[in-house]
């Protein structure tokens, strides 16, 4: 018998960089919310565990005790294959490996939050809009959120994050500077996030300009009301007000930049 999982994508609308650790952690202060696209995963029951990746990102997916999936099953005590398909971007900044891992964790019943496979796993393993703090592990969920209308668009540039930190001059930076926990309305969340920024987009342009070009193209569009990078990069978002709206801009881009990932989605 056969069961599916879903890891959807994991957006930063807005990443604060607020320290960093004796131990070289950094301390984040984000506002995550996650996408309806996202890689797919079957499980099957069998006496030997086991890998095999398909999709269009499966090239250079290790199919061995590398891949957080397999490190994820072991830790959830599942022995079986698994078959992943890879839909999202390597080294995209929303995620693609961690929830992956997370979508394991979830499917199995595994009762952690999965920190010990990445500071992202825990945000991941919940799936739904979060307030993360600390390196990952403080959450808050943003249960009252309306669902965002949004495009995702990747040049096709892999960013490894730790190139991305180190490029980052100033690493004690504000926190989130106001309360999101009351807002219902779309409206009223992207005047929030106006107010906020992703730290870590200025470094990444410097490591991939192409990011540049991303968000020039993101904010030229008439139905964009907020542009920024998620993660480290280089993905980068435009929230829309409708459904059609994101699939026009969507439109739009791939057909200016035909060899750029670009999905139109929905965030919750």
């Amino acid at each position: 018998m056969t069961s599916e999982a879903f890891a959807p994508a994991k957006i930063n609308l807005a990443l604060h960089v607020t320290g960093q650790r004796g131990d070289g952690y950094h301390l984040l202060d984000s506002i995550v919310m996650f996408a309806d696209v996202g890689d797919r995963l079957w499980f099957s029951s069998a006496k030997d565990m086991a890998i095999s990746v398909t999709g269009p990102f499966a090239d250079g997916v290790p199919v061995d005790r590398r891949n957080l999936v397999w490190q994820a099953s072991e830790l959830a005590g599942f022995c079986g294959t698994i078959r992943l398909e890879k839909n999202l971007p390597h080294g995209a900044g929303i995620g693609g490996g961690s929830s992956d891992a997370a979508a394991v964790l979830r499917h199995c019943g595994y009762a952690g939050d999965g920190a010990a496979l990445g500071a992202d796993v825990p945000v991941c393993k919940a799936a739904k809009a979060q307030r993360m703090q600390g390196i990952g592990e403080v959450l808050t969920p943003l249960s009252g959120w309306p669902a965002l209308h949004a495009v995702l668009v990747n040049p096709g540039v892999e960013i490894a994050t730790p190139d991305v930190f180190k490029a980052l001059i100033q690493k004690d930076n504000p926190e989130i500077s106001a309360d999101p926990m009351d807002f219902s309305t779309a409206e009223e969340v992207v005047a929030f996030l106006q107010d906020q920024r992703n730290d870590l987009e200025a470094p990444a342009q410097s490591v991939a300009p192409v990011i540049t070009s991303v968000l020039t193209a993101l904010k030229a569009l008439p139905q964009c009301r907020l542009a920024r990078m998620s993660g480290s990069g280089a993905t980068c978002f435009a929230l829309m007000d409708t459904a059609q709206d994101a699939a026009s801009a969507a439109q739009t881009i791939a057909a200016a930049q035909p060899e750029w990932w670009v999905r139109p989605c929905v965030l919750s």
